[in-house]
């Protein structure tokens, strides 16, 4: 019992002299660092050169431990960033089987509707053919609405030429110059553009005003007009071709039917000139 006691005791002992030892230890670092503040607010000048040698003696220390974190963090990310890319990887190749399923169904289509077409002795739509050129210029202002672009007669252009940009068609050639040419646009006071509901037989005209939505015209009162309807260019009057995108309707209060066009007119750079001499070219050389 003598023996287990003193042992006791000195394990006791022990304990009561480190913890003598760490509040020492802390007291001593408490006194340092007063001293080191005290310095740097009556002389900064002289407690600098110690704070530099000793952030540069401590600086591979802290180097050194903090290498194997930084592995770790590095690793981590990786190992994130790699299920991440093969996480994107397996959506992608789902997406990529998805649209080469719509692709086959759309040649189905495609090859079902020409033969209805050939059986029924119906006329198909010539494809469009395009030659695109750029925006020098544009001189719209409140009363006038159109641009200037980089093609003349010497590179096809002619008047009345459907221009179209990325999204849909944006106006006419109206003044074809030898190198450029002035295009008329959608929403210019005196742009007249025969069109279509898509999915219904009703026409209308499209009637520019000045603003970013031209109207609607001629429409019949029980049209049952629905906001979002697309709208193409109807191809009577035999001046442009027909389907051509232009936008959709977008009813107002004042009972105008206005049309959102699918081009934002105010940021073109490059457009598209239907060249409907190529198509006929290439009719008659079939």
């Amino acid at each position: 019992m003598k023996k287990i006691y003193s042992k006791k005791t000195k394990l006791s002992q022990t304990i009561t002299s480190i913890a003598l030892n760490n509040r020492a230890s802390t007291v001593f670092l408490i006194l340092i660092s007063v001293i080191f503040l005290t310095l740097s607010i009556l002389d900064p000048t002289k407690i600098n050169p110690l704070r530099s040698t000793t952030t540069d003696i401590v600086s591979p220390v802290i180097t050194f431990v903090s290498r194997p974190f930084e592995v770790i963090a590095q690793t981590i990310t990786s190992v994130s960033g790699i299920a991440s890319l093969r996480a994107e990887n397996k959506s992608l190749q789902a997406e990529n089987a998805r649209l080469r399923e719509w692709y086959q169904t759309a040649l189905m289509l495609q090859a079902e509707n020409q033969s209805l077409h050939k059986l029924l002795n119906v006329k198909i739509d010539n494809q469009h053919n395009y030659f695109t050129t750029r925006v020098i210029s544009d001189v719209s202002n409140n009363f006038v609405k159109t641009i200037i672009i980089n093609s003349g007669l010497s590179e096809g252009a002619k008047q009345n030429q459907a221009v179209l940009s990325g999204e849909g068609m944006i106006g006419r050639v109206i003044e074809p110059g030898q190198n450029t040419s002035r295009v008329l646009l959608l929403t210019d006071i005196n742009s007249r553009l025969p069109v279509l509901i898509e999915g219904t037989n009703q026409k209308a005209i499209l009637v520019g005003n000045n603003s970013d939505t031209p109207i609607l015209r001629h429409l019949a009162k029980d049209a049952g007009i629905i906001a979002g309807s697309r709208i193409v260019t109807s191809g009577d009057g035999g001046i442009f071709p027909p389907n051509l995108p232009i936008g959709t309707i977008d009813r107002s209060l004042d009972g105008e039917v206005k049309v959102k066009l699918h081009s934002d007119i105010d940021n073109i750079s490059f457009v598209r000139i239907v060249d409907t001499s190529l198509s006929k070219n290439l009719i008659r050389s079939q």
